[in-house]
């Protein structure tokens, strides 16, 4: 089935735009073009080259490092298809920045995931499209549609492939059940938790193992890799527990500070992440990417054609 509509204009920002083009290479179809520069003095230059009036536009470009950076750009994005009079203008961000700061958790600090609503629904966005948001909660900071998709099904379609025998998923905290019992429920295996406390934004420490990894093959699941502090931890604590093998699985591999070196030194056999962030020039010897693609150009030509998101969540559907 071909899934290419002249009438579907998907255009790639500069912050993942081989993402963007696995995308349209899914859907048989081709980029947007346009021109995305700097001035001299650092500012962001746009120019949209095709015709967009009345078309389904797609933005792709996630809020991944540097996120002020791929921001601004995406709200200039948006305001340039908006004065081009395009149909609709979807934001596609297969990583959503600012997320972890969804509430006011002490005084005297910002709710910064709102503040990216509040820009992104002001600066032309008619929907956002994105994928495992660190707080689903956020959804509700905006009064236009949002779709939350899931890499589940494109992770466990990898861990499938790896045959693991007498698994039990864990989750590095206790925040992370909701995700870990999905993962379990899919595999018809056991749930164990690394109960771990948070002394500050870079540092955990962990106090014990709730659940018998002793002897089993380990899938650590979790939405990012961020420093690489807790998932490393929770690896070793596995480790120490008995755990036969160890693959980590997770959605955004953000990989900042030490996390590369933190990776390459836990004792994780496997490394899954997904193509929700580019992947730096430095990367740990475990890991292994699958890409969200598929699951993201199924995602457009259904809003496209103003069908159900449902079939995504568990399966990537029959082609």
């Amino acid at each position: 089935m071909s899934y290419y509509s002249e009438t579907i204009r998907v255009i790639a920002g500069t912050a993942h735009p081989e993402l963007a083009g696995r995308i349209v290479a899914d859907m048989k179809s081709e980029l947007c073009a346009c021109q995305i520069g700097r001035f001299p003095d650092g500012e962001i230059d746009i120019k949209i080259d095709d015709d967009v009036r009345g078309a389904d536009c797609f933005v792709v470009q996630p809020l991944c490092p540097p996120v002020n950076e791929n921001w601004i750009e995406l709200l200039l994005l948006l305001d340039c298809l908006r004065r081009a009079s395009a149909g609709r203008v979807t934001a596609v961000m297969p990583y959503y920045g600012y997320a972890r700061k969804d509430r006011k958790d002490e005084g005297r600090v910002p709710i910064s995931a709102k503040v990216v609503a509040n820009t992104l629904s002001a600066g032309g966005a008619d929907r956002v499209l994105t994928v495992d948001m660190h707080a689903a909660q956020i959804q509700g900071f905006y009064d236009i549609p949002v779709d939350h998709l899931y890499a589940k099904p494109v992770l466990m379609r990898a861990i499938r492939d790896m045959h693991i025998d007498n698994p039990v998923i864990v989750t590095p905290d206790v925040g992370g059940i909701k995700m870990a019992r999905a993962y379990a429920k899919v595999i018809n295996a056991d749930l164990a938790i690394v109960d771990k406390r948070r002394v500050s934004g870079t540092e955990t420490t962990v106090e014990h193992m709730i659940g018998e990894v002793e002897g089993r093959n380990v899938i650590i699941v979790d939405d990012m890799i961020s420093t690489g502090g807790s998932i490393s931890q929770a690896s070793r604590v596995c480790k120490k527990h008995g755990a036969r093998s160890i693959v980590i699985a997770v959605s955004h591999a953000v990989l900042c500070g030490p996390a590369v070196e933190r990776l390459d030194k836990c004792p994780a056999d496997t490394i899954l992440v997904t193509d929700t962030i580019p992947s730096r020039a430095s990367i740990p010897h475990q890991l292994k990417v699958v890409s969200v693609a598929p699951l993201l150009s199924r995602a457009i030509q259904n809003l496209h054609d103003s069908r159900s998101l449902s079939v995504l969540f568990d399966k990537l559907g029959d082609d």
